[in-house]
Formats: structure tokens, C-alpha cells, sequence
């Protein structure tokens, strides 16, 4: 394979577990209900999709920086939501 055949998987891959917290926070926001919902769980997460966004910056690839932006994005909301409700 070479490396566009590489960054294709990576893309496929990466958008697979992006759209996996979509659901999530469609629920959230249709429902308002954040039971059930562990915030430190997506604050752990988001730190973690941080820090593999700057990896993706340090190795140039695409999949991994569009991915990690998406989902970054997704957790924000996830944890903007939950601290909303929480009030």
C-alpha cells in the first residue's frame, strides 16, 4: 500500500469513530437529559483527542487531525451540555 491508500484507511477509520458520539450527542440534545452521562468520562476523552490532535500535526496526517477536530468538537458539546444542565 502506499501512503494514500494508508491515509484512505486512516480516513475511514477516523470517520467510523467520529460518527460513533454523534448518537450520543443527538440524545443529549433532543432529550436535555444528561443522566446516566459521566462528564469525567468525556473530559478524560477530550484530553486524549487532544493530545492525538497534536500528534497528527507532529506526523502530518490528515486523517488523524480531521478526525481528532470532529470528535474534539462532538466532546466539547457533550461536556458544554452536561455543565449546562448541571446548573
Amino acid at each position: 500500500m502506499n501512503s494514500v491508500q494508508i491515509e484512505i484507511v486512516g480516513l475511514i477509520a477516523a470517520s467510523f469513530t467520529t460518527l460513533a458520539f454523534v448518537p450520543q450527542v443527538f440524545k443529549i440534545w433532543k432529550n436535555r437529559n444528561i443522566s446516566g452521562v459521566s462528564i469525567s468520562m468525556y473530559v478524560i476523552m477530550l484530553i486524549g483527542i487532544s493530545m492525538w490532535l497534536l500528534y497528527g500535526f507532529l506526523i502530518k496526517s490528515l486523517a488523524v487531525i480531521v478526525a481528532n477536530i470532529v470528535t474534539g468538537l462532538l466532546q466539547l458539546f457533550i461536556v458544554t451540555l452536561i455543565l449546562i444542565s448541571r446548573k
